[in-house]
């Protein structure tokens, strides 16, 4: 069996307020805290071992998944006092593993969601006997992200940081997030102090000489990293559109969890997901959007591609396109809110305070 790290220490600061009191794998998507899709997804590959590497709000990962055994794991949990970087996260985890020298790890970012046959990458570690491999995906504009030029046989060539000029961009392979190390490979990052495995070991390691395989796999990939991406990402894994073993119920238009109250002609589609206890009032339209536990969304509100805090409510007709809604927060009835709007976590909006359009 392989076993695997799973960083999960990030802040999560692209996401707040939603990870002002969560932890950004700990955010619900459909359903389930997003890092439970990820576990799943590791174990039907045939993981059987998980050592989460932690740091922010470290308290509330184990509470939740426990030893693992739940989900068919054995899970370890190791928490890092000051942030290490994806690099130093790896070493600092390393006493834990108990594969020999040889044998594979994988190693996943704890904010991507991915259709990647995990299985295909490690048999192509295996065949190419590479020191690290990495999952490669092709994006339309690589700008964003570092760029990772391969040889017709998959062999990585450079690491490239954030392009900035038309003749940077050689290729359109990015670092997709998931890795196949080599056991001693992970002993030799430098230990207790922060390392980042993209910009300091990668190149290290292609400088001393070291095979580093690419495998392009051009399935569903999406970094979670902006609220509005999660979004899209909990709805794609209501839709179907990405595979997880975890959803709590059939594919489809709308997840509703069996707690909630969700008035008869209620208008719920495009993935929305309806949390624990929330309370979806007549004539609401949602698309979608994420309503976390708790909330309530009062008759008449049209909600579309945003996600409402936990015990959040969103007054009478209020019409939300693009936004977040903290945790305990309250907008009144008759608001106008668009795209990239953050509301903070308690506030309060009165009534028709927020407006694009007249009051007419």
């Amino acid at each position: 069996m392989t076993e695997a790290i799973l960083l999960v220490g990030g802040k999560g600061t692209r996401l707040r307020p939603l990870t002002v009191n969560t932890p950004k794998p700990m955010v619900p998507a459909a359903g389930v805290p997003f890092l439970t899709h990820q576990l799943a997804r590791a174990r039907a590959a045939g993981v059987d071992h998980i050592v989460l590497a932690t740091s922010y709000l470290a308290e509330v990962f184990e509470p939740y998944f426990g030893d693992g055994s739940a989900l068919g794991l054995h899970i370890e949990y190791v928490t890092e006092e000051e942030p290490l970087g994806t690099g130093g996260a790896l070493r600092n985890v390393a006493s834990r593993l108990r594969s020999g020298p040889q044998d594979p790890v994988l190693v996943f970012n704890g904010d991507i969601l991915t259709g990647l046959d995990i299985r295909a990458l490690v048999a192509e570690h295996e065949r190419t006997r590479a020191d690290v491999s990495l999952h490669l995906t092709r994006v339309t504009d690589p700008r964003a992200y570092g760029l990772v030029p391969t040889d017709e046989s998959g062999k990585v060539l450079a690491f490239l940081e954030k392009p900035q000029t038309p003749e940077e961009i050689v290729t359109d392979q990015i670092n997709a997030g998931a890795y196949v190390f080599r056991r001693s490979v992970i002993d030799t990052i430098p230990a207790g102090r922060p390392v980042s495995v993209e910009r300091e070991t990668f190149p290290e390691l292609l400088a001393s000489g070291a095979h580093l395989q690419g495998m392009v796999d051009s399935t569903y990939w999406l970094d979670l990293g902006t609220p509005q991406a999660f979004v899209r990402g909990s709805a794609d894994l209501v839709l179907g559109r990405a595979p997880s073993p975890a959803v709590p119920g059939r594919c489809g238009d709308r997840l509703v969890l069996p707690s909630a109250r969700v008035a008869s002609d209620a208008k719920l589609t495009g993935g929305t997901v309806i949390g624990e206890h929330a309370v979806v009032g007549e004539g609401a339209r949602l698309y979608g959007s994420t309503i976390l536990s708790g909330a309530v969304i009062e008759p008449g509100a049209v909600i579309t591609d945003s996600l409402i805090g936990a015990r959040a409510s969103v007054g009478a007709r209020s019409v939300l396109t693009g936004a977040v809604v903290g945790d305990g927060a309250r907008i009144g009835a008759d608001n106008e809110l668009r795209d990239g709007v953050r509301v903070w976590c308690e506030a309060t909006l009165p009534a028709g305070s927020v407006r694009f359009s007249s009051d007419q």
